[in-house]
């Protein structure tokens, strides 16, 4: 089991010492959000790339993957009815698996909320069918590049598109392909009627990449979510990925979140 911190808990701070600190707390990998270094991924050039990688690299610390892909990438989504806006997003979903490849990274989350609600006057059917066409070259890329594509099932409270782990299982498993699994999300698991622990027992193996946070938006240990038996079920299965720190609220200060969530978790998983 791998531990990582998502880099836009540090901001305001270099990627680059953001790298540092988490290596220095005792992280083994970064998870970054791209528009901490651009709107759009191809405004990131080649030599940006390698830079980001030779800096994990003598930080000692692994890039995990990214995420938050669509975020101020405007004109991007993963729902949409107008196919142009399809066309140019499926393209999009290429160029952001060339950039986590690019920089070292294994896993790509598509959370992206905003980006993928179902349009007023249009029906579940419909925007599953959107989504399907926009994210397949993508997947195809990602086998070629030796990534996962991860979808991220999220709470009703966010989005009306995919809200479980079963739904998101369902959609992922049409594609039949190795290169394309859902993320669990401790914050987003909340919302769901089976407990935690049950849900990633039905999950397991389709499921690639675990965000610890808590559903009072803070890191692992923050709130009232019990990580023992998360841990434990984690564990039973034979998970043996990556379980990066995501948190919303960043109230407590880069350094403190990163610090005692790495504390908490392996409290847990001891």
């Amino acid at each position: 089991m791998k531990f990582a911190i998502c880099n836009e808990i540090f901001k305001g701070w270099k990627l680059e010492e953001a790298m540092a600190f988490a290596a220095k707390t005792g992280y083994d990998a970064i998870e970054i959000a791209p528009f901490t270094i651009a709107n759009y991924v191809t405004d990131i050039s080649k030599e940006q790339r390698h830079q980001i990688r030779d800096a994990a690299r003598r930080a000692g610390i692994e890039i995990s993957g990214i995420h938050w892909v669509l975020v101020q990438a405007l004109g991007m989504f993963l729902v949409h009815g107008d196919p142009e806006v399809r066309k140019r997003s499926s393209t999009y979903f290429c160029e952001l698996v060339d950039f986590c490849a690019d920089i070292g990274g294994n896993i790509i989350v598509v959370g992206s909320p905003k980006q993928r609600n179902i349009p007023e006057d249009a029906t579940k059917e419909q925007a599953l069918a959107w989504a399907r066409e926009t994210i397949s070259a993508s997947v195809m890329r990602a086998m070629d590049r030796g990534l996962t594509i991860c979808l991220e099932p999220l709470a009703p409270s966010e989005t009306n598109f995919i809200n479980t782990a079963e739904e998101a299982i369902r959609f992922v498993r049409g594609f039949r392909s190795p290169s394309f699994k859902i993320i669990l999300d401790v914050k987003a698991m909340c919302s769901e009627s089976r407990p935690i622990p049950q849900i990633i027992h039905e999950s397991w193996p389709h499921f690639a990449y675990f965000h610890a946070n808590d559903k009072n938006l803070k890191g692992p240990g923050f709130g009232d979510v019990n990580f023992k038996p998360i841990a434990a079920a984690l564990k039973e299965e034979g998970y043996d990925g990556v379980v990066s720190v995501e948190v919303f609220n960043f109230d407590e200060g880069p350094e403190v979140i990163a610090t005692k969530s790495l504390e908490n978790l392996k409290n847990a998983f001891a």
